[in-house]
């Protein structure tokens, strides 16, 4: 790929307005800064600079440009960011060779190839149209139905697999897509093709932020003259493949996601139709986790747009264990997590089509999670008898137990006791002594994510050199104090220490700093240039941490701040050879050469 297409689509795209696409960010300084989507914190410790066009977390050290964003967020090789990025800016890639294109960029494009077959399907055949009939009578839009690219897939054995066959997909390929399965082989050993996953099914395809499709959620469909087979399930979905994993991707997020951060809220719903008749109605900062219960993973993707959250269910599934597991889950993550019921089995889809004024309510003013408790655990026992006391513990400490703030406990404890006619002190301990199957370290254990990279821990000389470079970003007189002698201790294979080095040669040659102000070197594009591109890396990121964290802007004289550095390290490396000697003089007690020039040592570092 030419470099001129890689600066081309940076200089088209701003890096800061891009992760607003996927996390929030608040401006610092000159930079922003916003919570990593990388690892688990709650103080932000993920900056952007604008003007250097990167990012960089101080809390995991994973960092880099736009391109590495996309690789690391959504998990994809440098080649698919490339694209990703290209169709962002409107830039036509040049000299793309599609044979050389990745696995996963072949499965992205049998998915896509897939989705235009189903949509095909529901326009043009008669079993379609029946199908977009029974939506359309639902509440469904002709738009909505196009916006959301709703399908339906033919009833015949391998209608897909031989589509995707005619564009030169392989069996494995199309295997590997999740969309049809291959059949054990019979008695006789004989291998039966492969045949469709999704038959005679109404599709709702599923995508990832960036609005690619990785999967499909398919509900039978039964023409009006055929016999309705109750062994069929409902619903089915795309299994776990290269590109869907529904553990972290949630149905619609990818129209909602700008909605969301708009609002500053988040509606969750149960089912496809659920939250495209909601988009329909208005309110489109929804999604929808698809008949999952809420994971770790989903919450730490939706916290990247909004810390609040609004749940929507049916009053009579709420103490069931997936729903109670999502309620303990998102209250650890901090949401401000409130709730929409509708009582007696209806379900939003159902609402919006009766009244669409009774879900614009509802959205509006949902209850705290506390009320909602309350109100179903009350309603459900009786707090007179000692076993309708224990359930009604039983359905509320362990959301009590899952509250990050310890004021929220108390707020929660002191209701539960005056509710109950007791002191806060029997709650307390009830709490206290309550185990629940759904604690959150249990949950924590079984869904847990990706963990952050540890940070690699700096040596004391890199630290020193670290320090070297910062002074100089401030005050370039001060590479004078480098004398021939100490150009040996500089250790090539520490980036820092090259390119201090590299400074005092550019400057010893007669080249002049552009400017001659703070952060000179980073602003001068020739130097930059003679840099590896670890070293220009390593600089970026070093006047970046500048920036963000002002080390050394406050420190009265550059000069005798470098001057100390540069003696620690002069020390440093007389005790080194110190140690080398004695090493030596282990091997050969009687040198009188080692003995003369550890005592000649030993005088250089005294005087030090």
């Amino acid at each position: 790929m030419p470099e001129s297409q890689v600066e081309e689509i940076k200089s088209r795209l701003d890096i800061s307005e891009f992760i607003r696409g996927y996390i929030k960010l608040e401006k610092s300084g000159a930079n922003f800064r916003g919570l990593c989507p990388f690892h688990h914190e709650k103080t932000p410790s993920f900056f952007v600079s604008p003007s250097r066009q990167i990012w960089k977390c101080f809390g995991c050290s994973v960092g880099g440009d736009i391109f590495s964003f996309v690789e690391q967020i959504e998990g994809v090789e440098f080649k698919e960011a490339l694209a990703i990025l290209a169709e962002r800016a409107g830039v036509v890639l040049r000299s793309f060779d599609p044979r050389a294109r990745s696995e996963k960029s072949r499965l992205y494009d049998a998915m896509e190839k897939s989705c235009q077959f189903f949509e095909k399907q529901i326009l043009q055949t008669h079993l379609g149209n029946e199908a977009k009939g029974y939506l359309l009578g639902r509440g469904l839009t002709e738009e909505s139905i196009k916006n959301f690219r709703v399908g339906f897939s033919p009833a015949s054995r391998d209608g897909l697999v031989q589509f995707l066959r005619s564009l030169g997909y392989s069996p494995t390929e199309i295997l590997k897509t999740g969309l049809s399965i291959q059949p054990e082989r019979n008695e006789y050993g004989t291998q039966n093709s492969q045949y469709d996953r999704f038959r005679g099914r109404i599709m709702f395809p599923i995508c990832d932020i960036n609005g690619q499709v990785i999967g499909f959620g398919g509900r039978v469909f039964f023409a009006k003259n055929q016999a309705v087979d109750d062994k069929l399930a409902k619903y089915i979905n795309t299994p776990q493949t290269m590109l869907y994993d529904k553990s972290r991707v949630l149905y619609g997020l990818d129209k909602a996601k700008l909605h969301i951060r708009e609002k500053d809220s988040v509606v969750i719903v149960e089912g496809y139709t659920d939250a495209i008749m909601s988009h329909q109605a208005g309110a489109k900062n929804v999604v929808a986790v698809s008949g999952t219960a809420l994971t770790t993973q989903q919450l730490d993707l939706l916290k990247r747009y909004s810390d609040n959250a609004i749940t929507c269910f049916d009053m009579d599934t709420a103490g069931n264990s997936a729903t109670a597991r999502g309620i303990d889950l998102a209250l650890n993550k901090g949401f401000n997590l409130k709730v929409i019921t509708f009582p007696g089995g209806k379900d939003p889809a159902e609402i919006i089509q009766a009244d669409k004024s009774k879900w614009d309510k509802a959205v509006q003013s949902p209850i705290s999670i506390s009320d909602f408790y309350f109100e179903t655990a009350f309603r459900r026992y009786s707090p007179s008898t000692p076993e309708g006391r224990k359930e009604i513990l039983a359905m509320i400490l362990p959301m009590v137990k899952s509250l990050a703030s310890e004021i929220e406990r108390s707020l929660w404890v002191e209701k539960l006791a005056s509710a109950l006619h007791c002191s806060d002190e029997a709650v307390w301990q009830d709490l206290k002594n309550f185990k629940s199957e759904t604690h959150l370290r249990q949950i924590e254990k079984n869904t847990a994510g990706i963990a952050a990279p540890a940070a690699a821990k700096k040596t004391k000389r890199e630290r020193l050199f670290e320090r070297l470079l910062l002074s100089l970003l401030y005050d370039l007189k001060c590479v004078k104090n480098i004398k021939n002698n100490d150009v040996f201790m500089f250790d090539p294979n520490i980036t820092t220490a090259s390119i201090i080095l590299k400074v005092r040669d550019h400057l010893k040659n007669g080249e002049a700093f552009v400017d001659g102000g703070n952060f000179a070197i980073v602003k001068d594009k020739k130097f930059v240039r003679l840099l590896t591109a670890e070293e220009s890396e390593t600089l970026s990121n070093t006047a970046f941490q500048e920036e963000v964290f002002s080390t050394l802007s406050d420190c009265g004289d550059f000069g005798e701040e470098f001057q100390m550095c540069l003696q620690t390290l002069r020390r440093e490396d007389l005790r080194d050879k110190l140690v080398n000697i004695q090493n030596a003089m282990r091997q050969d007690p009687n040198s009188q050469e080692l003995l003369n020039e550890f005592q000649k040592i030993s005088s250089q570092l005294i005087n030090e």
